[in-house]
């Protein structure tokens, strides 16, 4: 799992009570709840989100569980993905599910992805007295191709009582023209979303509080074409105004133009305290009180939210007891590239200030990201190499690979436990040319010559670290020379690899002892691969390896 689990992603989203009834598309969602998937497709700002939301919270005493989850970026490692997926699952169902999948994550080699997720259609196609829903809200963000496969083969043998939903900006690459053929899938697209002339009367007057015309409701309804964030900036920019029909007529064009327009409205009408709230806080993802105050330098965060909620201002409450809030992705894209326009040298700053908190309060993942963002390197490589073995151990394996690519060479390189974990990352993903000259710039990093002398390796001071970081070596060389089918070098190596290694670190050793079973088992050394199976489970269960425990019992 995640070093530290962001419940808010797998909690339905709260729905604000002045929500502008929309009985047409929720009618349309239970009528179709029998197909396996529900698509809601459409630009950002059309409330998406929100119709799901309240069509679940209607259905939520009907006997259907709702696994909910929220995607970010981060969320493109498959191991990750899965993790939250079956996180989801678990809130609506119970911790009995999942773990299987959560398992295999902690496998050194990730399984099919076929694999995996059958084992979770299996849990699932056991829960027969509930009918479930699944969730995929923002899928937009997802680009990784395992997960859209994950996806798929969820889709194509879900049981008979799962439903999948999901929200995206885009059309996902899933199966929908099959989906379509069978008549499997219902779409809900921007054209069903946009308000109609009644329900932008009924968001302008009765949820923004406006007296509008007739004509100015249906000139700004034509103008947006129903976009409900734009028709929300609206509103927002003619508020205390006194000549309201005036401004309905200045603006024109495009969507995008409007909606540029309307910001610019918007954040210029603020008071400069608040301006200055959304500008700083606008690099977050997510916020809480304290971790706005941390960033801003004040000490009013949650009135601050509060305020921001209750005017509309584009923010969303996250949980029930309105500790994390997050902005609309729209708005919150326009708050950065205003940010970005206007005090740049102020981001990076933001950045190593959220960073900051977030290490500080255990969230290390998060902390990776603002490091990152705020090129504080060193801080950042501190991180990754806390918790990088507890990254494989979970099985996000590509999130640290991408954290280690995005430091520069030059802060791997004065790092070997780094550069042990990057070429061992590189082999995970198929990267074998690459891994050679890292290996051998760890060993030239604790002394050891081209040629492979070392006469210091019994005298270093650092000589437990030199021990793991040699023996984490010969490991990875084993694993490489077992990927291009050559078993007795990886035996060799494997061998050398528990010479080397500290009795103390056991999930290494508990790595290089797979390494050598697993060797012995393609050079048909059966004898001895059943040895070193044994060895490796009972390693790994001083280690706290259970998948690892299971595989080499199963062999």
């Amino acid at each position: 799992m995640p070093d530290a689990l962001i419940t808010t992603k797998v909690r339905v989203p709260r729905t604000r009570k002045e929500l502008v009834p929309r009985p047409r598309l929720r009618e349309a969602l239970v009528r179709n709840e029998g197909r396996r998937l529900t698509l809601v497709s459409a630009p950002a700002g059309f409330g998406k989100t929100t119709l799901l939301g309240e069509w679940l919270e209607d259905r939520s005493g009907d006997g259907r569980s709702v696994a909910w989850l929220s995607l970010e970026e981060a969320d493109n490692d498959p191991a990750r993905f899965l993790a939250y997926l079956v996180s989801a699952l678990r809130s609506a169902l119970g911790e009995g599910i999942g773990e299987g999948v959560l398992a295999s994550l902690r496998l050194p080699e990730f399984p099919p992805v076929e694999a995996v997720v059958g084992v979770l259609i299996n849990e699932l196609a056991d829960v027969r007295h509930e009918e479930v829903t699944i969730v995929l809200d923002d899928y937009h963000v997802i680009h990784s191709g395992p997960i859209h496969e994950a996806t798929s083969f969820l889709l194509e043998h879900l049981p008979e009582n799962v439903h999948l939903v999901i929200s995206s900006r885009a059309d996902p690459p899933l199966p929908l023209a099959k989906l379509r053929a069978r008549d499997q899938v219902t779409e809900i697209r921007a054209a069903e979303l946009r308000f109609t002339t009644e329900e932008a009367t009924a968001f302008l007057k009765g949820v923004m509080g406006l007296t509008l015309s007739a004509a100015d409701v249906a000139a700004l309804e034509e103008v947006t074409e129903g976009w409900i964030a734009a028709l929300q900036l609206a509103a927002l920019s003619m508020r205390d105004r006194e000549d309201v029909s005036g401004f309905v007529e200045t603006f024109s064009g495009s969507n995008r133009h409007v909606l540029d327009f309307l910001t610019e409205e918007v954040l210029e009408r603020q008071p400069e305290g608040v301006r200055e709230f959304l500008l700083k806080t606008s690099v977050l993802e997510r916020m809480s009180a304290a971790l706005c105050d941390a960033l801003t330098g004040r000490r009013d965060g949650q009135q601050m939210l509060e305020r921001l909620e209750y005017d509309n201002l584009f923010v969303i409450a996250l949980d029930d007891e309105r500790r994390w809030y997050r902005y609309h992705h729209l708005f919150a894209d326009v708050l950065r590239s205003r940010l970005q326009r206007e005090q740049p040298e102020k981001i990076r700053e933001l950045h190593r200030r959220a960073a900051e908190w977030y290490e500080q309060n255990g969230w290390t993942s998060e902390a990776v990201r603002h490091a990152l963002a705020a090129q504080e390197h060193d801080r950042a490589a501190d991180l990754v190499e806390q918790v990088a073995r507890k990254m494989w151990n979970r099985g996000e394996v590509m999130t640290l690979l991408g954290w280690l690519e995005e430091l520069p060479e030059e802060t791997r390189r004065r790092r070997p436990q780094l550069l042990l974990q990057y070429s061992a990352a590189l082999l995970w993903v198929g990267r074998l040319d690459d891994v050679e000259p890292l290996v051998q710039e760890i060993e030239r990093a604790v002394g050891v010559s081209e040629q492979g002398r070392d006469e210091n390796l019994r005298t270093s001071a650092d000589e437990p670290l030199r021990q793991i970081l040699l023996g984490g070596a010969a490991a990875t060389r084993s694993w490489h020379a077992y990927l291009k089918g050559e078993p007795h070098g990886a035996i060799a190596l494997a061998r050398r690899a528990l010479e080397l290694l500290p009795e103390t670190d056991l999930e290494l050793r508990t790595f290089a002892a797979f390494r050598l079973a697993e060797a012995y088992r393609t050079a048909d050394d059966l004898e001895a691969a059943s040895a070193a199976f044994a060895e490796t489970a009972e390693l790994g269960r001083a280690a706290g390896h259970d998948y690892l425990v299971l595989k080499a019992m199963s062999r």
